[in-house]
């Protein structure tokens, strides 16, 4: 797109133009002699500036008009979410995020971390209209929820989807919410990794928890506290997921935002408009990417590619299909070790699988609850094929 090729040279011209002023800024820092002012300026005057470099104000404008436009058409469908949370008698807690609006039906999409548990949900509008909002549907395994607010009461303004499987690292993106309360905030940067997933809860050194979101956009927008639940666009201004989570020792951004992708948000949010919940179809197993240092610990080849099965569900879709789990071992530390390898899987309907995020983001995308699954699995080191019919839950 041309912004992209224009922004580019934007940033070239002010890599250039900063060379100057930091010069300046060091100069007037550094403590004054006559002798020590005098060699400066000395050297000053042998340094080879080169050409000057000519600022295309036409340019600039251009690039500063589309994202004031960006701004204009996406910040009117982004909304302030304030929650309060019954915590018995007449204590309670409060907090915030973001939100956006779905449809002209009044709904409108959240984090479900933001809303979870919330006695009461008030929305704030960007032009200031103030409305109560009821939970209609949430997912905790994809950190996603919907409420609603009554439609006539406030204008609504529905965001468009862009397509988030078509993204790149390097595209150009905008955040918009609200951290830390301030309202309408706008920031920019651009897609820093993809295929990242995000463990809704933690569990042992080698699980992934009960649930993973697969498909992660990383990104280095700034995004904060109050920012969850909000929109991450592309230069069109379509969204490409919801900003979640930061990876911080702060607590404030890092650089590393989490954002979960359009396409998941696409597949959840009519289900729970219509269901108030969505099965997601599962295994029921716990397990790892097989890494070098893993395998070497369960006695497997260095080279080996896949994932370990830690542990599985009883009663589950991979218990019974047969599925075995690794031994382990728990030191009075309460720290876990595996002794023996269960099975590896290596494939999905035909499909490699190399690590757990290829497993997760396979079964969300590709399968549904009942579904059958031809996985293939190594077994003391010899391959097996095994039927299993994907469960709801566990």
């Amino acid at each position: 797109m041309k912004l992209k090729s224009t922004v580019l040279s934007i940033l070239l011209v002010t890599l250039l133009a900063a060379c100057a002023p930091a010069q300046s800024a060091a100069l007037l820092s550094t403590p004054a002699s006559t002798q020590l002012a005098d060699s400066i300026s000395g050297a000053i005057q042998q340094v080879d500036y080169g050409p000057t470099v000519a600022v295309n104000t036409d340019m600039l404008n251009a690039v500063q008009t589309t994202f004031q436009q960006i701004y204009q058409n996406v910040n009117p469908s982004v909304v302030n979410i304030q929650v309060t949370e019954d915590m018995g008698g007449f204590v309670t807690a409060s907090g915030e995020g973001s939100g956006f609006v779905w449809d002209t039906e009044g709904h409108i999409v959240t984090n479900n971390h933001v809303v979870e548990n919330a006695s009461s949900i008030t929305v704030t509008f960007a032009d200031g209209t103030v409305l109560s909002a009821e939970l209609v549907g949430n997912d905790p395994e994809s950190d996603l929820a919907v409420i609603k607010v009554d439609p006539a009461a406030a204008e609504l303004r529905p965001v468009t989807l862009a397509d988030s499987k078509a993204v790149q690292v390097g595209d150009l993106v905008i955040a918009i919410g609200n951290p830390y309360g301030l309202s309408g905030t706008m920031t920019q940067g651009i897609v820093s990794a993809l295929s990242r997933s995000l463990r809704v809860d933690e569990g042992s050194a080698y699980s992934t928890g009960s649930y993973t979101i697969p498909d992660i956009i990383q990104t280095d927008a700034a995004i904060n506290p109050g920012n969850s639940g909000g929109v991450l666009v592309d230069v069109n201004g379509q969204v490409l997921g919801v900003t979640t989570a930061i990876q911080s020792t702060s607590g404030s951004n890092a650089g590393i935002g989490f954002v979960i992708p359009a396409h998941i948000v696409q597949r959840v949010v009519p289900v729970l408009i219509s269901d108030g919940s969505y099965a997601h179809p599962r295994l029921g197993i716990s397990g790892t990417t097989l890494t070098p240092d893993v395998a070497k610990q369960v006695g497997l080849d260095e080279n080996l590619r896949g994932v370990l099965v830690i542990t599985v569900t009883p009663n589950g879709a991979a218990d019974k299909a047969g599925l075995q789990g690794s031994t382990q071992q728990r030191a009075r530390n309460g720290q876990t070790t595996l002794v023996s390898a269960g099975d590896v899987i290596i494939a999905i309907d035909d499909q490699p699988v190399i690590s757990f995020d290829d497993l997760s983001s396979y079964l969300f995308n590709n399968t549904q609850v009942g579904q059958k699954v031809k996985l293939t699995v190594l077994r003391g080191g010899s391959e097996q094929t095994i039927e299993a019919t994907l469960q709801a839950g566990s």
